[in-house]
This record gives structure tokens, sequence and C-alpha cells, in this order.
């Protein structure tokens, strides 16, 4: 009689495997996530450094700068993207700018990006740098638990 040839896997093989693909997808989940929160960081930064050129060119012709936010109904203001990523669901954070503390918009604005609210992603999470800030006068603020964001 001749030896029948063992095609295929045994079920504790298909085990060993499986586990072995969750350890890795467990190691490598983290880095992942820092991965896809310093991207959209990044976006952020990038998103109220173009605005902050746009509200720079609106000033020089009308010698003001200019508030917005999403809930902005205005033309100029709707001039201004309230959003840091191609599409306003699928963003990070959401911008809106202001007259800079104790100062009139004529005179400053400040650019604040906040993380996760709920007309972005509101599943985006970062604790980091919740909040970044960019004025006029250049200052580039962060809140959250890491001391410098713009890094």
């Amino acid at each position: 009689m001749s030896r029948r040839a063992h095609a295929g896997f045994s079920v504790i093989e298909m085990l060993i495997v499986m586990v072995i693909l969750a350890v890795l997808a467990a190691a490598a989940m983290p880095a992942w996530q820092r991965h896809v929160i310093s991207t959209r960081r990044n976006e952020a930064q990038a998103m109220l450094l173009k605005l902050m050129l746009q509200q720079e060119r609106y000033f020089t012709q009308q010698g003001t700068y200019i508030a917005f936010s999403s809930s902005s109904t205005g033309y100029e203001e709707r001039q201004f993207q309230w959003w840091s990523g191609s599409r306003a669901p699928d963003s990070g954070y959401e911008i809106e700018g202001k007259a800079c503390d104790d100062e009139p918009i004529e005179q400053c604005v400040q650019l604040v990006a906040t993380a996760g609210t709920g007309m972005v992603d509101p599943d985006y999470r970062d604790d980091e740098c919740r909040e970044m800030t960019l004025t006029s006068v250049g200052e580039r603020l962060s809140k959250g638990t890491r001391a410098e964001c713009w890094r």
C-alpha cells in the first residue's frame, strides 16, 4: 500500500499562524495610530499656515482680518476653509478664525485648530495637541499634554 500524501494544513497549524498574525497586528497597531495622529496634526498645521497667508492677503486688501468658523454664512467668511483635510467629515481638526485675546480683529487674528469636534471626524483624538493656534503676530501655541506641538 502506498502512503497517501498529506495535503493542506491541520487545525493546530492554522491556529498557530492565526496567533502569530494576531500578535504582529497587536504590536503594529500603536505605531499605526501614532502615524495617523502625526499625519493629521501636520495636515492641520499646514492648513493653519495656508489660512494665515489667506488672512494676510485679505488684510492687505481690506485693512482688517476676518473672523470665520464652520457656522459662517457670509460670502467672504465662507472663502476660508474651516476644516483641515480635503473634506470636512474626514478631517481631524476644525479651524476657527477669531480676534486675538484682548485685541480687535482689525489688528490681530488667531487661527485655532481643535481636534475631533462634531463638525469633523468626532472619533479622532489627539490628546497631545488637542488645540493648536497660529496668530498673525507669529505665535504658535498649543493645548494638550505635549509641551510643543509645532515641531
